[in-house]
C-alpha cells in the first residue's frame, strides 16, 4: 500500500492488512458458513486495495441536483429494505440512482463479476466505473484510484475509498442518495456472497483515504456506521425484463418488486415511435401478494402485437386523475422469430 494512503482500520481497531493475511484464503471458502460455524465469528474479509486509475466524468446538470419540487431527505413509500439472498450467480448487484416523477430513487441491476476482485470490491468498483444498462439510471461517482473492503465478526462492512471518487459537484439530496447507493451495493454484494448474517443488523463504515469523518460530496459527514435507509428505495421496480431486451416468443413475462398503499399496481405498454413512447395499446393492473403497504413481488404476462414497446409499471396516484407515482419503465422488443 502506498505511503500516501493511510492504512484503513477494521472496526476492532486492527489494521486491515492484518485481517487480509489471516483470512484472504478463507473468506471465499467460508462464504456460506454464516450461522453454521462458530469460526465465522472471528472471520473478516481482507481488504483488496488495487490501483484503478482515476478519470473524472461529467455529470449531467439534471442528475447533479434533486428536482425543484422534491426535498433532499428520504421520502419514498418504501418502509423496509430486506437484504438480497445468497446465490452462486457470477454477477455483482449494483444500485443506481434513477429519476421517477419528481423524485430520485435507488434501483438495482446486475453486472458481470470480474474474477480477481472480492464480491464487495467488485460491486463497488462496477458502481463507480461502469454505466447502468438502463438509460433512466445514473451515478455521480468518479473512478477511484483506491478501494478496499473488510468485514468484522459483528456484521460491520468497512469500505475504504480514495477521495478522488467524490469529485463531482452535487446537491445535498443527490449526495445523500449516492452514499445510500454505496451502502446498498456493499450490503447486497456481501449478502449475495454469503459473507454476512442476513438475520442481524448490517452496518457500513465508510473510510476515505483511511480516515473517518470525511464530508462526502461536500454534504454528508461520514462519522459513523450507516445502515440501509428504506426511504431511498424505489417504490416500483421492474426486475425483468431488462431495458433493451429482445424476445422471440410470447408472452412477455414481467416481474419486479414494489410497495403500494392499495396493494395493487398499474401497468401500460406503449409502442415506440421514432424513439419515443406513443399512446398505450395495452393497460392493466397487478396485485402485490404481500398486500397494502408491504414490499413484495409482482408478476404478470402480456401478449401484445410484435414490435418495440415502452413498458411502464406504476402506483395510481389518488391525488390526480390518471396520475402515476413511482413510475419505472423499460424498452423491450418482440420479434417473434
Amino acid at each position: 500500500m502506498p505511503d500516501f494512503l493511510p492504512r484503513p482500520q477494521a472496526p476492532s481497531g486492527e489494521p486491515v492488512e492484518q485481517f487480509r493475511r489471516a483470512s484472504r484464503g478463507t473468506a471465499r471458502r467460508n462464504r456460506h458458513a454464516v450461522g453454521h460455524h462458530a469460526a465465522w465469528a472471528a472471520l473478516a474479509l481482507g481488504a483488496v486495495l488495487a490501483a484503478t486509475g482515476c478519470t473524472a466524468g461529467t455529470v449531467s446538470p439534471k442528475d447533479a441536483v434533486m428536482p425543484s419540487t422534491a426535498g433532499s431527505s428520504a421520502t419514498g413509500l418504501t418502509t423496509s429494505a430486506p437484504l438480497e439472498t445468497p446465490t452462486t450467480t457470477q454477477t455483482s448487484p449494483v444500485y443506481w440512482l434513477g429519476h421517477s416523477n419528481d423524485a430520485v430513487y435507488l434501483y438495482r441491476e446486475f453486472q458481470p463479476t470480474p474474477g480477481t476482485d472480492d464480491p464487495i470490491v467488485a460491486a463497488l468498483r462496477a458502481m463507480m466505473t461502469t454505466k447502468p444498462k438502463d438509460p433512466d439510471y445514473f451515478s455521480v461517482w468518479d473512478k477511484p484510484s483506491r478501494i478496499g473492503a473488510s468485514i468484522s465478526a459483528k456484521n460491520v462492512i468497512t469500505v475504504d475509498v480514495s477521495s478522488d471518487a467524490f469529485a463531482q459537484k452535487v446537491d445535498t439530496g443527490i449526495a445523500q442518495r449516492s452514499i445510500a447507493q454505496l451502502v446498498y451495493t456493499a450490503t447486497a454484494a456481501a449478502s449475495m456472497a454469503g459473507l454476512i448474517d442476513p438475520a442481524a443488523t448490517v452496518q457500513v463504515s465508510v473510510l476515505v483515504d483511511g480516515h473517518t469523518g470525511y464530508q462526502a460530496f461536500g454534504h454528508v459527514p461520514l462519522t459513523k456506521p450507516l445502515t440501509r435507509d428504506a426511504g431511498f428505495v424505489a417504490p416500483v421496480w421492474i426486475v425483468d425484463p431488462g431495458n433493451g431486451a429482445t424476445f422471440k416468443t410470447l408472452p412477455l413475462k414481467v416481474s419486479g418488486q414494489a410497495m403500494s398503499p392499495s396493494g395493487t399496481l398499474g401497468w401500460a405498454l406503449a409502442p415506440m415511435v421514432n424513439g419515443k413512447a406513443s399512446g398505450a395499446v395495452l393497460t392493466g393492473t397487478v396485485a402485490i401478494p404481500q398486500g397494502p403497504d408491504k414490499l413484495g413481488t409482482f408478476n404478470f404476462n402480456v401478449v401484445p402485437p410484435l414490435g418495440s414497446y415502452e413498458l411502464s409499471v406504476f402506483i395510481a396516484d389518488p391525488k390526480a386523475p390518471n396520475g402515476r407515482a413511482g413510475v419505472d419503465t423499460k424498452v423491450v422488443t418482440l420479434t417473434g422469430h
